[in-house]
């Protein structure tokens, strides 16, 4: 029996996932990573700058979300919009195309949830068993619904960019993915700040480090709405638009906002 003398032992505090832990899955979210992961290639470089491709190329398609009748846009060279996920990708806008493609799994597609978590659960390989279960545990409590992406290639070539789109049916997964994602990138002192989104206030973007006159530039941009995580990776040659980068950012979350209104 316990009284003022021998008070009851506090609670035990809820475990907290080590550091390796969190620091693997705030690396895999946005799933920039994690889409290459399941196309079984490198992580997509700006590299494709000066040798993409001027044709649509062919898609690749998640055989978890095959099309099925007729795309609702009716213009392939848009992009895809025969689900609910690929319909809140920006349709390919004017001065742009199609992009290259991101390893396997095509410049425009789908992947499914359960083969998205799959993906980001071998992220953790290389963990001790038990900062592996408890990476698998993280990434189970995400409950992705599924990854849509699309590459765009300016028709000057000078500009590719990659737009990524993650759903979860956790909201507050969704705002702590951005949060955890947005702390990692701040603690790299060489970034410098990207373009700031008129209208939109969940979405952060970062520049590239100043390079010489050969490297390439670029900018990276994350943001959130509702069970949505969006990231938006571009690459270019120099002179390089930040301001372009993020006019085409603010079209992306103006369409998630209102995905009918084709642009």
């Amino acid at each position: 029996m316990n009284d003022e003398t021998n008070p009851a032992p506090a609670p035990a505090p809820a475990p907290v996932p080590g550091r390796r832990v969190r620091r693997v899955l705030r690396t895999a979210l946005p799933v920039g990573v994690v889409l290459a992961a399941v196309g079984g290639a490198a992580v997509y470089t700006g590299t494709t700058v000066d040798t993409a491709d001027r044709t649509v190329t062919t898609t690749v398609w998640d055989e978890d979300h095959a099309p099925t009748g007729k795309d609702p846009v009716g213009d392939p060279s848009r992009g895809r919009h025969d689900t609910e996920l690929t319909r809140l990708l920006l349709p390919v806008p004017k001065g742009y195309r199609l992009g290259p493609d991101i390893g396997e799994i095509g410049n425009d597609s789908e992947t499914s949830g359960a083969k998205a978590t799959a993906a980001m659960k071998e992220m953790g390989r290389g963990l001790a068993g038990k900062d592996r279960r408890e990476l698998n545990k993280l990434v189970e409590r995400l409950r992705i619904q599924g990854v849509a992406q699309r590459s765009y290639t300016s028709d000057a070539n000078d500009l590719v960019v990659n737009v990524q789109i993650v759903k979860m049916r956790d909201k507050r997964a969704v705002r702590q993915t951005y949060l955890d994602r947005k702390e990692l990138l701040d603690s790299f002192d060489d970034f410098r700040k990207g373009p700031s989104i008129d209208g939109h206030k969940k979405v952060t973007c970062y520049r590239l480090p100043k390079g010489d006159k050969e490297t390439l530039d670029g900018v990276s941009c994350i943001a959130y709405d509702g069970e949505v995580s969006v990231s938006v990776e571009a690459n270019g040659s120099k002179p390089f638009s930040p301001s372009e980068v993020g006019d085409l950012v603010k079209d992306q979350l103006d369409h998630i906002a209102s995905p009918g209104e084709y642009i």
